[in-house]
């Protein structure tokens, strides 16, 4: 499994907790900030994934 796939996914779990966070607490500056690191998670995981795949398909 890719570093990416990995950071992505901690990315998108911090990420989750923080808009949960904003969303409790009406912070919506918090909430933003959790869904843009989600966001960037998914990105990231998708990155790995495809390096993954090149990986695999070279294998």
């Amino acid at each position: 499994m890719d570093k990416d796939r990995i950071e992505g996914t901690v990315k998108q779990a911090k990420g989750a907790i923080k808009d949960a966070a904003g969303k409790v607490t009406g912070d919506a500056k918090l909430q933003a900030e959790g869904k843009a690191d989600k966001a960037a998670g998914k990105v990231q995981n998708a990155v790995g994934g495809a390096k993954d795949a090149v990986r695999d398909a070279k294998e």
